[in-house]
Order: C-alpha cells, then structure tokens, then sequence
C-alpha cells in the first residue's frame, strides 16, 4: 500500500470514529480547561496593568509623564483582549495532548482489539510533553514571521509544512511510544519521515479554520494511531536502518 493510501485510510478512519464519547470528553476538557486558564490569565494581567498604571511613571532626565499611565493602561487592555484570540488553538492543542492518550486508547479498542493492553502515560510525563510541545509551537510560529513578511504568497505554504512537521511528529511520537518505547519510536519517526509530514501537513490545513481547528489534536492523535499500526510492521525504506 502506498504512503498515501496509508494517510488517507487512517484520516478517514479516524473522520469515522468522531462521534465516540471517549473523543468528545478530550475535546471539552481541552476546551474548557484552556478557557478557565485563559481568563485566569487575563485577570492576573488586568490587575498587574491596573496597579502598575496607578503608579506615576517618571524618565531618566525628564521626570513624571502622566500620560504614559493613560498608555500602559488602555494598551494592555487591548493586549489582553486580543491575546486570547491567537493563544486559544495553541493552548488548546498543548491542553489537550494531555488527554491524547485516551483517544489513542479508543481507536484500539475500535480497530485493535487484539492488541495486549498498555499502561497510562503518567501526568508528570504527560505535563512536561504537552509544555514542551506549546514551547516549540509558538516559538517556530513566531520565527516563521519572517519568511511570511519575505515571502507573502507562501505564507499558507509555509504555515503548513511548518505546522504538518511538528504535528507529525508530536503525534507519531504519542501513538508510537505506548507500543514500542519513546526510543523506538524516534527511529521509527526517521525511517518513515516522507510518511509522517504529509499526514501531519494534513492535519495542519484545518489549523486556518476557525472552530474546526479545535478538533485537529483528536483527529490528528487517532490518525496518526491508524498510521503507527500499518507502518509498524513495514520494512524501512531503501538506504536506512
């Protein structure tokens, strides 16, 4: 079966199993653990900005500037306001990878029903993966402005190969470690690595879409389960090991 037959049965598959309450329940708690700490944080930031705006500013040589209060306090207010706007998906995403491991848990016992039974990630581990994965989200986001402001026409281009990378390969990985071991699931990840950013680059299109966006972290951890299984027993590409 060819890479593509391979992507597109396990998204399809994954489209079919949608419905599962096991899906729905990661989606709400992604949702609206995002939405309780997105507006914790806006409140901390409201009340910095208000106690920092009721403290007179002064400048080295020209003294207190009244205005630059009025400043500080409107800017972070619009700040604040808008922020929450662009975080949503990402800190969504990074919420609930948390809870992939249960998506991944339901497509085996759909599609996989012989497989022996694998033990839960623990919170810790799966706290500091799910970190460390917004970390290098935002961060490769925000070094890609600069090809987008280069190179304009490319920008949705850009914006998927980017994002399909670091989704396949986060989500492999997820689906991949319960199996075989965080260790051979990064040598899997090499062998099939063509395979594995085009599925993820699927993944990343719906990203450009509103609300459906939301949904990509249990799409793209059921695909990528889908996908794991029928390249585990694949032979590896001509030329690696």
């Amino acid at each position: 079966m060819g890479i593509e037959m391979i992507i597109l049965n396990a998204f399809f598959a994954a489209l079919g199993q949608i419905g599962d309450p096991r899906f729905r329940s990661v989606l709400l708690r992604g949702i609206g653990l995002t939405v309780v700490l997105l507006v914790l944080a806006c409140a901390g930031a409201i009340w910095l900005i208000n106690n920092l705006a009721g403290t007179e500013i002064s400048l080295p040589f020209v003294g207190a500037v009244p205005w630059l209060n009025d400043v500080l306090n409107y800017s972070g207010i619009a700040l604040v306001l808008i922020l929450p706007i662009f975080l949503m998906v990402p800190v969504a995403s990074a919420i609930t990878s948390m809870f992939l491991d249960e998506v991944a848990q339901a497509v085996e016992d759909r599609h996989y029903s012989t497989l022996p039974p694998v033990g839960s990630t623990p919170i810790r581990d799966a706290v500091l993966d799910s970190v460390g994965f917004l970390g290098v989200l935002i961060v490769a986001n925000l070094l890609a402005l600069v090809l987008y402001v280069l190179f304009p026409p490319l920008a949705p281009f850009i914006f998927w190969g980017l994002n399909g990378f670091l989704l396949g390969r986060e989500y492999f990985t997820l689906a991949a470690m319960r199996r075989v071991g965080r260790a051979e699931a990064r040598r899997m990840r090499a062998r099939h690595s063509t395979t594995i950013w085009l599925a993820g680059t699927l993944m990343a299109i719906p990203l450009t879409f509103p609300v459906v966006n939301l949904a990509v972290p249990i799409i793209g951890a059921a695909t990528f389960t889908h996908i794991f299984h029928a390249l585990n027993d694949r032979p590896a590409p001509a030329g690696q090991s």
